[in-house]
């Protein structure tokens, strides 16, 4: 039998692809670097040649699948040219992708994936952080936000978000979640000294 030989690239990518698939379906925390192996016919060399733990080859996952997020966030605000409040819609629609892929986010509140998940809300944090900081600054400029820390008000509301709302993190009830989800509109607009009701639609879309 010919040995396949591919690029360094193509091959990476396919490691990541397939440990992403097996992740989400047996849990990282089930799924072992032979279970990669195995599903792509490679070699042990082949596969630690890329990746020399199961932790680094997480982290390459988590990357994939931020950065094919954020491509959608991302376009999605620099198709908008409204004001701060018009792209903070943008930013929270086009960031609220689970309804478009139930499987996922199933799969993320498996037991064995609660590594997996963690490490997603925050790599997604981290990244997403800066836009919502850029669209806090033009909301500023615009005087329809009071803050001198766009950043760090970022980084608070989209911790406050992610993690409270999250059933996977919190168990919560129906009832509980939406009490807590009612709530965030008048912690943003307190955060940012923002025009009352400025973020009702928030409620709408968590």
């Amino acid at each position: 039998m010919v040995r396949t030989v591919k690029k360094p690239k193509q091959r990476r990518h396919e490691i990541v692809k397939a440990s992403r698939e097996l992740f989400l379906k047996q849990g990282y925390e089930n799924t072992t670097m032979q279970d990669v192996m195995t599903k792509l016919q490679i070699a042990k060399g082949t596969t630690y040649h890329y990746f020399k733990s199961k932790e680094a080859l997480l982290e390459a996952v988590v990357e994939d699948m931020v950065t094919e997020y954020m491509a959608i966030v991302e376009k999605a605000l620099n198709e908008c040219e409204g004001d701060a409040l018009d792209k903070m819609r943008v930013l929270v629609t086009a960031g609220r992708v689970a309804p478009s892929q139930p499987d996922t986010v199933e799969d993320l509140h498996r037991p064995g994936n609660v590594g997996l998940h963690v490490r997603l809300l925050a790599v997604t944090l981290s990244r997403l952080a800066p836009l919502y900081a850029r669209v806090i600054s033009q909301g500023c400029e615009e005087g329809l936000f009071r803050t001198e820390h766009p950043l760090e008000c970022a980084e608070m509301i989209l911790a406050g978000i992610q993690f409270i709302t999250d059933v996977g993190c919190y168990p919560w009830n129906p009832q509980d979640l939406k009490r807590r989800s009612r709530a965030i509109p008048r912690l943003f607009e307190n955060q940012l000294q923002a025009p009352k009701n400025a973020f009702n639609f928030l409620y709408e879309k968590i």
